[in-house]
């Protein structure tokens, strides 16, 4: 469990510099398209801390695949209810989604939808790598 803490620690931090380089960029973003015109002091700091957080979680979420006794469809789950959770609540902290069933319904598909296909997309390429290495074992295996 220790390792795990430290790990958890170790990959939070790096990825928590990311967040507010994320919002900086959503906020410019946002200033060109017209959505936003000016922001409170208020908004930016809840903004950079929330971002921050967040992306401190997501990072440090990733060493769930570093314990071997977890299943990986159990790690898949707990990281996907916790990033779930993580955004939800950054989101209707900020004001970026209103707090009405609707919108916290359309917020809940958009993800899941989003997690099932990043998913999807590492298992496929899990998959012809592992594809790749077990032909390159066979070929040595024939040559030797």
């Amino acid at each position: 469990m220790r390792r795990f803490v430290l790990e958890f620690l170790r990959r939070g931090v790096i990825a928590c510099g990311i967040g507010p380089i994320v919002l900086a960029i959503l906020y410019l973003i946002l200033q060109q398209t017209a959505a936003i015109d000016t922001l409170t002091v208020n908004q930016v700091c809840m903004g950079i801390f929330s971002l921050t957080a967040l992306a401190f979680i997501a990072g440090g979420m990733n060493a769930l695949y570093q314990i071997e006794r977890l299943p990986l469809m159990a790690a898949i789950l707990i990281h996907g209810c916790v990033l779930y959770i993580s955004y939800l609540g950054t989101y209707l902290l900020n004001d970026w989604l209103e707090g009405g069933t609707a919108p916290i319904l359309i917020f809940s598909g958009i993800f899941i939808v989003g997690y099932i296909v990043i998913w999807v997309i590492i298992y496929s390429m899990i998959k012809r790598n592992t594809a790749k290495l077990n032909e390159m074992l066979k070929k040595k295996h024939q040559n030797q």
